[in-house]
Order: structure tokens, then sequence, then C-alpha cells
């Protein structure tokens, strides 16, 4: 949907809408358990465990949930809630949401013919693929931190930067564990095909977290990623986000080129498929084009 500066008719002050849960069909109920039952067989042994904890908390397998009902759930887990919007909602909305540990999430789902792909993200994709892991606490003060972060940002005029952190964490992140990598980024876990994808296939290339390095970083949005980005823990994550200083970052990035997708550094440790063992290197490609960032 076209973004606006102020909020359509019939949107609140703050973007959000009544998500319309009696509205919802016994199809698209349907779609929502059919979605659900095998997106769960196929991140069996692929997604963080935490996710699945989460799942198994929040009790979503029978159907579209209840915003009202799921958001009381996870509140007394965490201290969140999930509010439904329109679609594209302005930046500082959604930051202001997250700072305020409200996760922001559209209430139409795909249609039959679209189980496998889907321009624009649904109440699946935001829902499934999100709020699991709001019911872990460290995760849930990485998602507030990073509202707060983007509040400040918007002063600051990084917002590039920082929407390469968020997809390459928040949407497309794989995090370190005893067995090997597993998924935590929303964008693999509500997808059937790049869950195998992203942790199976040898084209992608998976490199150790750094945060300069992943807010160089473009990325695809029209194609599965060609560059993964593997934290040690959401700890970690969490404690990059709290204890950096972002002001000094966001004057560097100005003046480096960005990134390529699928493009590796000499300095960058690639994190191989399985159990921990010696990182591998490659040497970089040529130099990266200049092109519309992502």
């Amino acid at each position: 949907m076209p973004l606006h500066a102020e909020p359509p008719p019939g949107v609140a002050p703050d973007w959000t809408i009544p998500q319309g849960f009696e509205r919802y069909s016994a199809k698209a109920h349907g779609t929502w358990r059919t979605l659900y039952r095998r997106q769960v067989r196929t991140l069996a042994g692929r997604a963080v465990p935490a996710f699945l904890e989460g799942l198994r908390r929040l009790d979503m397998e029978d159907g579209i949930p209840d915003f009202r009902r799921l958001s009381d759930r996870l509140e007394r887990l965490t201290g969140w809630r999930v509010v439904a919007v329109p679609g594209l909602v302005p930046d500082d909305v959604f930051f202001a949401h997250l700072a305020g540990r409200r996760f922001v999430a559209g209430n139409f789902i795909r249609g039959p013919h679209e189980l496998d792909y889907l321009e624009a993200p649904d109440v699946f994709h935001d829902v499934f693929g999100h709020v699991p892991l709001l019911t872990h606490p460290v995760f849930a003060d990485y998602m507030e931190a990073y509202g707060r972060g983007g509040l400040r940002a918007l002063g600051l005029g990084a917002l590039t930067p920082l929407a390469r952190l968020y997809w390459y964490t928040v949407e497309f992140g794989l995090v370190e564990t005893e067995a090997g990598l597993r998924i935590y980024g929303a964008g693999i876990l509500s997808s059937r095909s790049e869950s195998r994808y992203a942790l199976e296939d040898p084209r992608p290339v998976r490199i150790a977290f750094d945060l300069m390095r992943v807010m160089r970083t473009r990325y695809r949005i029209d194609d599965f990623q060609e560059t993964y980005f593997v934290i040690p823990s959401f700890a970690h994550l969490l404690e990059v986000t709290l204890e950096t200083d972002f002001a000094p970052i966001y004057r560097t990035l100005a003046s480096l080129p960005a990134l390529e997708p699928g493009e590796v550094l000499p300095g960058d440790r690639l994190c191989p498929l399985g159990r921990r063992s010696r990182p591998r290197r490659r040497t970089a490609p040529g130099a990266p084009l200049e092109a519309r960032a992502g």
C-alpha cells in the first residue's frame, strides 16, 4: 500500500486498526493451519530452540490468533503486545511501537495459491515468524532496544544502515549453537524453501556477526539471500546494541562504499554448516558495484 504521511481514514493516530478477528473465514483459518503445520515440520532441527519453545507457549496451531488473547499471553511473559496495522507504516511510527514493546502486524492472510510466495508480509509472516521469539526475554529486549535506536537514527539520517541491521538479524539472522547453525530470522522461519536453503545450500555465505560489516552490506528483496550473518547468542546481540555508540559508526559508514550481497572480505570469519569448528576463509571478489542500497 502507498505510505501516507498521516494515517488514512479509519486508522488510529498511532496507525493501529482493529484486527477484525471475527471476520476471518474458515478458509482463512485453514490456510493458517496448513502453513503452520508444514512449517513446524520443516523447522524441526533447523530453528533455534527458543523459537520452538515460543510456539509451544503461545499455542497458535488451531487458526489465526486473536491478537487480544495472544497479546495477553505474551504480555505476561515479556511485556510485549501485538497490534494490527493496515500495512507499511512510517519509520517513526514503527520504531515508536517497538520502543513501547508493541509489535506491528498485518491482519490479512495470503490465499491458498500463495503458500510459497508472497510479495507483502501477511499475518503468518508477522505473527508466526516474529512473535514466538518475543517470548524470549533477551530477544524481546533487543527488539525494544532496536526501536529506541531507530528513533535516534531518524535524527542522524542513518536509516539505511539501521535497516540492514534489522534485515540481517530480525528477518534473516542465523545463530550458532552447539548443534550447528540455527535459524532465528522471521523471513526464514516463515518460508519453507528458505528454511532449507539458509542452512543447507552451499551457495550463500554465512559470516560471523560484526556490526560494521552488517551495516555496510546490501541485501536482496527479490530472491533468497546471498549472505547470512551469524550471531553467537541473543545476549551478544543485545549487548552490542546497548553498549555501542552508533553515531561514530554512522559517520564512518557514510565514507565507505556499500558491500554487495555475497561478497566476502579477507577478514570475514565464515561459519561452517555443521557443528562448531575451525572457520574457513575466502578471498574477496572485485570491488563492489555502486547501486541502490537494500
